[in-house]
């Protein structure tokens, strides 16, 4: 009976686990060699633990190997951690990177720890559904702030929860992040909703009114509506508010009741501007126009009274490039009268025929009304024409600048969503080390740890600089300043100091520095960070042979004439900048490959640099896995 039970709690374990979709592996300390207990654990069978470490992602070897090492030495006699697993065993093709959540236990014999167990969990779907819902919130949080009008979320009790950047505006808040004053008033306090809504059942509103909020300096006039959100058990979740400024559109109102007045008095004296208004559409290039459907003609004048151009009504289509219109289509008497007994504005282009000042097509814009005799028929219609080409070419011009403005908002979004991301890795790094390190004992361990806190500090200040370097660049605030430096001896300390960086046993790093001497006069500090930039590139993509730094001098044709300058470049065996992506490659914010950590930067500064100082910069590279070479040419 002992057995049967023993035997039916191994099978419900069993089956909790398949439903789990949990995997169980064993690596065995004494033979180094993994095997699987339930499931199929990524792989297969009793494997070396050095070919699983060829599985996991080259980002995450580090931090595998530390969580296998502490099992393995009885640091932890219990770990979890998470790492980028290969899918694809075959080796050929592109990796197939899984998101895995592993924990582990130590067992011990005689007090030494002889297997670790652990249980492997499969994220990647996780991940996925986690990025886009991010995605998702943040595409619609992007919806929120943009509103053309304010809008604002509170609680159901009537605390504030969020408010777009136009309510922000509205309200005079103290920052983007909030607003002291709002985040302590209740919106069942304030005025006017204090005295419309009800506290445990509100209600739609609206209203238009002056809003006068002096702790805000707040004194406009707002159109207002409340709306409580319901969820599917008709409960109360949030209360919508949105505010839109009408103050300009009562300015307008007021400004068109006066007008309307002064439209009267001039009513009443409009045979005295008839000789101004003369001379104003004269001086603004405007004339008038008549149809007769009678005399079958359109006229034009210069003024009100002088005909300078006239056409035969058949003869009108060949006046205008839009065919179609139905005022230029129209040619029969009936066709045109039905056309002409309607106001008529028409905006296109037209031949240079009526002002035959220029021979280039012109943007003109007629209005028209139909013209009427005193027994109330149609014999025609009249109105102005007016030359628009300058309104038209302002109208492309803001288009343009419309486009370029939404386009860095876009490059602006990206930039701080891109560094969020990649300083928090470093820093994330850098905090969570520092806390390992107060727990080591062995100084091996504590060199180890304090290295890799070294690393990424250097990171962070790469980030940081990079990041200052792109905004003073862009505003135009860097200057070129060069130096007499003997190039040769800097260059060798730039090397050394570049060494450490090559983490990858199998990448020889080769300087090429023909010269035992070279004074020059150039911007040091700028050249050292391109080639700090150049090198930190070709450290992430290449894994296998090796990176070469050299440089020359060499002479080239500018202008027409011969300029004196030097070539850097740094030459490797990694993985090659494609064909599509090399006219791209010196662009912000590009990258590549979007899992290799970076902001997108380093190259596009190398790219300011050089355009600052008049030289040039380029890659070289066959294509995707041929290696490349970047360089840069800067006259001295």
């Amino acid at each position: 009976m002992k057995t049967k039970h023993i035997f039916d709690e191994q099978q419900a374990m069993m089956t909790a686990l398949d439903i789990s979709g949990n995997h169980v592996m064993c690596l065995d300390l004494q033979q180094n060699r993994v095997f699987d207990l339930h499931g199929k654990a990524i792989f297969g069978n009793n494997l070396g633990i050095e070919v699983c470490y060829t599985y996991i992602h080259p980002d995450d070897q580090d931090v595998f190997r530390t969580f296998i090492e502490r099992l393995s030495d009885g640091t932890d006699k219990e770990a979890e951690c998470r790492y980028r697993w290969n899918y694809n065993y075959t080796g050929q093709g592109d990796p197939d990177w899984h998101d895995m959540h592993g924990y582990a236990i130590a067992e011990y014999e005689d007090g030494k720890p002889v297997n670790i167990i652990a249980t492997l969990t499969d994220e990647t779907d996780l991940k996925r559904k986690e990025r886009e819902v991010e995605q998702l919130y943040s595409r619609y949080k992007t919806i929120f702030e943009n509103s053309i009008i304010g809008l604002s979320f509170y609680t159901p009790d009537g605390w504030l929860v969020d408010a777009n950047r136009i309510m922000r505006k509205l309200c005079n808040f103290d920052s983007e992040e909030g607003d002291e004053f709002f985040s302590k008033m209740n919106l069942f306090d304030m005025s006017p909703f204090n005295e419309v809504l009800d506290h445990d059942h509100p209600d739609d509103y609206w209203a238009c009114s002056l809003s006068i909020i002096p702790e805000r300096n707040m004194h406009v006039y707002l159109e207002i509506s409340v709306h409580p959100i319901y969820d599917e058990k008709n409960q109360l979740v949030y209360i919508a508010v949105s505010a839109n400024d009408v103050t300009e559109e009562r300015e307008m109102y007021l400004n068109v009741t006066e007008n309307d007045v002064q439209m009267q008095k001039m009513n009443e004296a409009i045979k005295n501007y008839e000789a101004e208004l003369r001379y104003m559409m004269e001086s603004s290039k405007m004339q008038a126009w008549r149809i007769s459907l009678d005399r079958n003609i359109i006229e034009f004048y210069s003024g009100l009274n002088t005909v300078v151009r006239s056409f035969d009504l058949l003869q009108m289509q060949k006046i205008f490039v839009d065919q179609e219109h139905p005022f230029v289509k129209a040619q029969s008497m009936s066709t045109l009268s039905e056309t002409l007994s309607k106001p008529l504005i028409y905006r296109g282009q037209m031949y240079p025929v009526v002002s035959q000042s220029s021979t280039e097509l012109q943007w003109v814009q007629v209005n028209g009304i139909p013209e009427y005799d005193k027994d109330g028929r149609l014999i025609g219609a009249f109105g102005i024409w007016r030359n628009i080409n300058d309104i038209m070419h302002k109208q492309d011009q803001l288009r343009s600048e419309t486009q370029r403005a939404r386009e860095s908002g876009q490059m602006k979004s990206l930039f701080l969503a891109n560094m969020t991301h990649e300083i928090r890795t470093p820093i994330n790094a850098i905090v969570g080390f520092s806390e390992v390190l107060s727990t080591l004992t062995s100084s091996e361990e504590k060199k180890e740890v304090i290295q890799i806190i070294k690393n990424n500090c250097d990171m962070l200040l790469r980030l940081v600089n990079d990041i200052l370097t792109a905004s003073s660049l862009e505003t135009g605030k860097v200057s070129i300043q060069p130096v007499d430096v003997d190039f040769s001896k800097t260059f060798n300390e730039l090397f050394e100091s570049l060494r450490p960086r090559m983490q990858e046993p199998g990448v020889e790093f080769q300087k090429d520095n023909p010269y035992d001497t070279l004074p020059i006069k150039i911007d040091a500090d700028r050249m050292s960070q391109v080639i700090t930039n150049f090198v930190t590139n070709a450290v992430k993509y290449t894994h296998q042979g090796h990176i070469k730094l050299g440089y020359r001098k060499e002479n080239r044709t500018v202008d027409g004439q011969q300029r004196e300058g030097l070539y850097v470049y740094c030459e490797d065996t990694g993985d090659g900048v494609p064909q599509e992506s090399q006219p791209k490659i010196f662009e912000r914010f590009f990258k590549v490959n979007d899992f290799i950590q970076g902001t997108g930067l380093g190259l596009s500064i190398c790219k300011a640099f050089a355009d600052a100082c008049h030289g040039d910069i380029g890659v070289i590279s066959e294509g995707k896995g041929k290696g490349s070479t970047f360089w840069t040419w800067i006259p001295l």
